[in-house]
């Protein structure tokens, strides 16, 4: 059988399954629709509407980070990664664990303690001002938009796998009306109704994955070492796929290619603005650290899920199989999970494939919401409210709501745009960003006393215009068959991602902006500082005398 043809067997679903899954995604849409109707602010509250009045419990709350942090891209790019170049997929997952725990250990009480609402809250608590608002709302949208339209763009790729159709202009229809949905979730339900619906795609993906990976170690008697042995054996390349070096074999430098990956997506990945603005959503540093110990073992058991998931689909159905489905190995989650029940689907088989397919289908839907809600917050808190005096509350959640509808509505239609191309330069975009522009900003803030206005901007900006510039040097932008441009090579820059020098040169640019302020604002920004360094790093108030 062709590698077409063992997709096509693979894929090729009943009429009543494929009714099962369209049946099973709109409940879902109708279900989580209603509960931010419900859970959203009532009443014209900003804290309602921007923290959900920190009323989640510990659990819930850890539970919605970890469902913001696992996003759709990190399900279905991780696990395509893993089934194509089997221990470097491993490494990325383990990456974004410890990711996340730096987030806990290093970030986030101090964020907490410093901001309010947004991410512009923990940087103007030393340095107030329009100009580190406007900038930091202009590096939030450059940050998540990328991933946004990742994520729409594959929505309708996702359906048309499920469902049998490959029409462009029904996948383009799909992408119109999941992101219409998307907005409802976070111009309705706020901070607390998409923490629900983050809640409940966590509980869903965990759930489904654990049954996945349990039927797929079935079916190599429990034996990880069977299962990673018949990975090697049908992924192509033998032995070399359990070993380190599969993924950037064909750069210059795959060594220092993979430290700058796993670089970039370590520092990137925890300071996000969709991740860090749920440092906001608890009412203590106590409830932060005990949200935060919820949310790590949650991502934690993913990663041994998806690993096993992504060997799996090699195992079972060989690595040809899986990139002729697509080249990014984009699919192999559900190409895994559908093999794990065998080559002719049961009544409860189908059953709990369509959990399988819901549970992807509700990630998409919730890791979108997330961030058009971090956008729209960002624009109507640190744009319009900074600008407009005597901004009421009423007023400020029309215009975060009318925020929502903009961002939405311009991912939307890039992503409509873009969806023919391959998108993964984008997520790397966006975790490079992240990691080269946000987390330094964060770093030096919260942390290095003499650290001046001028130093925070060029950090943000200079971070960020790094990355763009390197970017489009990469050979995922151009130069080699996977990238977004196949056919033209202006492949100039060696790395597949821009860490290794765009995260250094985020740091020095803090640096250099700050002494380049001078002495005397150096010891005014201390000064400052240490007005409300006891509150950013405990939550004590200074007192003077």
């Amino acid at each position: 059988m062709t590698a077409a043809g063992a997709v096509d067997g693979l894929t090729g679903f009943s009429s009543s399954a494929q009714t099962m899954s369209l049946v099973a995604f709109t409940t879902v849409a109708t279900i989580t629709l209603l509960l931010c109707v419900m859970t959203g602010p009532d009443r014209d509250d900003l804290d309602e509407f921007y923290t959900g009045y920190s009323s989640l419990s510990p659990m819930s709350n850890g539970l919605a980070i970890a469902g913001d942090y696992i996003s759709a891209a990190t399900v279905l790019s991780t696990s395509g990664i893993i089934a194509l170049t089997g221990y470097d997929g491993v490494v990325l997952a383990l990456s974004t664990v410890l990711s996340l725990m730096l987030l806990m250990f290093l970030l986030a009480e101090p964020l907490r303690n410093a901001g309010r609402f947004t991410m512009g809250d923990a940087l103007a608590r030393r340095m107030p001002g329009r100009a580190v608002r406007m900038t930091a709302c202009i590096v939030t949208l450059a940050a998540l938009l990328p991933m946004m339209l990742v994520q729409l763009a594959g929505a309708g790729d996702l359906l048309a796998f499920i469902l049998g159709f490959s029409d462009n202009s029904v996948k383009t229809g799909c992408i119109i009306g999941l992101g219409t949905l998307m907005i409802s979730y976070a111009a309705i339900g706020g901070m607390k109704g998409t923490a629900l619906i983050q809640i409940l795609k966590i509980v869903m993906l965990l759930g489904s994955g654990a049954i996945v990976a349990a039927l797929i170690l079935h079916r190599f008697d429990w034996d990880p070492g069977a299962l990673f042995t018949a990975a090697a054996q049908n992924s192509g390349v033998g032995p070399a796929f359990l070993h380190s070096g599969l993924q950037f074999a064909g750069g210059p430098a795959p060594h220092l290619d993979m430290i700058s990956s796993e670089l970039t997506v370590v520092l990137g990945g925890a300071c996000l603005p969709h991740i860090t603005m749920r440092m906001y959503t608890a009412n203590s540093a106590r409830q932060v650290r005990r949200s935060l110990s919820w949310a790590v073992p949650s991502v934690t058991l993913f990663v041994p899920v998806i690993t096993v998931v992504g060997f799996g689909a090699t195992a079972l159905i060989g690595r040809d199989t899986i990139a002729a489905a697509d080249p990014q190995g984009r699919t192999a989650y559900l190409l895994g999970s559908r093999a794990a029940f065998g080559p002719e689907l049961s009544t409860s088989a189908t059953l709990l494939f369509t959990a399988v397919t819901t549970a992807i289908f509700l990630t998409l839907l919730a890791s979108v919401a997330g961030m058009i809600l971090a956008c729209a917050n960002s624009l109507a808190h640190d744009v319009f409210a900074s600008h407009v005096r005597d901004l009421t509350p009423r007023r400020e959640m029309t215009v975060a709501r009318l925020s929502a509808l903009a961002v939405g509505a311009v991912a939307i239609l890039l992503a409509t745009l873009v969806q023919h191309l391959s998108l993964q330069p984008l997520v790397t975009l966006s975790f490079c960003i992240g990691a080269s522009a946000i987390a330094p900003a964060l770093v030096y803030t919260l942390f290095w006393r003499r650290y001046t206005r001028t130093g925070l901007l060029w950090t943000l900006i200079g971070g960020t215009v790094t990355v763009v510039v390197l970017m489009t040097g990469t050979n995922l932008v151009s130069g080699s068959p996977a990238a977004a441009f196949p056919d033209a090579d202006f492949n100039w820059f060696p790395f597949t991602t821009t860490g290794v020098v765009s995260i250094p040169l985020g740091f020095a640019c803090g640096w250099l902006g700050t002494i380049a302020s001078g002495r005397r604002q150096a010891a005014e920004q201390r000064r400052q500082y240490e007005a409300v360094e006891g509150w950013i790093l405990a939550g004590v108030v200074r007192r003077s005398g």
